[in-house]
């Protein structure tokens, strides 16, 4: 299978030093196992982050370490279009 692509929105501020930066839209690439491949990290009053093979980690954060699966109510997502991902991480180049 090949890789599909999400979207959910963090009603929550971080709760770190970056907590000023407010909820987030979050935008991920998941392979056929729905681990990430690379994600965007969009903040209503901050930056745009992004991760993935060649930028995996920085000060901010970091690539997801977990699996989005279908049967897990927990993750409130939405699949979205491949287009409407790439929108999102080329925002802002």
């Amino acid at each position: 299978m090949a890789n599909r692509w999400v979207k959910f929105r963090w009603q929550e501020s971080r709760g770190d030093e970056y907590a000023h930066w407010g909820p987030s839209t979050w935008f991920l690439e998941v392979d056929s196992d729905t681990w990430p491949v690379r994600q965007v990290e969009v903040y209503d009053s901050g930056p745009s982050l992004r991760y993935g093979p060649a930028h995996e980690t920085d000060e901010y954060g970091g690539l997801g370490q977990a699996r989005v699966c279908d049967a897990d109510d927990s993750w409130p997502f939405v699949w979205i279009s491949s287009d409407e991902f790439e929108a999102a991480w080329h925002d802002g180049e």
